[in-house]
């Protein structure tokens, strides 16, 4: 029997959403999320996360961050920082960029430069949208004991 393309597209996008570090339960905050973001990935997380994205001026603690970033939007450095600040101990921040060729677009390089500087590690980039790509980043672990 065939699975229905909208199904199917849902389920591709639960699968991208974990390799994201977006699971079930989780309080995920939103920020520099502007009318150009994609809505269905972020119907997505929230049906994921299983409830509604929280902003900027969220007072407690979250367990990830969607970060949406453009190149015109300010130092990376010092918004994957402000993102740090309210992450759990196993936290991710999800950095959503432009895609090369879209209005916005982050370099690559300009990416790899800020996110050790912000004192994070990048474990995964992805495709998660049309016209934006994911990069989940992590804090580094410590050495093992």
């Amino acid at each position: 029997m065939p699975v229905p393309v909208a199904a199917a597209n849902a389920e591709a996008l639960r699968g991208l959403l974990t390799k994201l570090g977006i699971k079930p339960g989780m309080t995920v905050q939103e920020i520099g999320d502007d009318s150009d973001c994609d809505e269905t990935l972020r119907e997505a997380v929230a049906a994921v996360a299983g409830s509604a994205l929280v902003d900027w001026d969220y007072e407690d603690v979250v367990d990830a961050v969607l970060l949406w970033h453009r190149d015109d939007d300010g130092d990376l450095v010092d918004a994957l920082v402000d993102a740090i600040g309210p992450l759990t101990e196993q936290g991710v921040i999800v950095l959503l960029t432009p895609k090369p060729g879209r209005e916005g677009h982050v370099p690559a390089d300009e990416i790899a430069d800020a996110v050790p500087t912000a004192g994070l590690q990048a474990t995964s980039t992805v495709s998660a949208g049309p016209d934006w790509q994911g990069t989940r980043l992590v804090t580094p672990r410590g050495p093992r004991r």
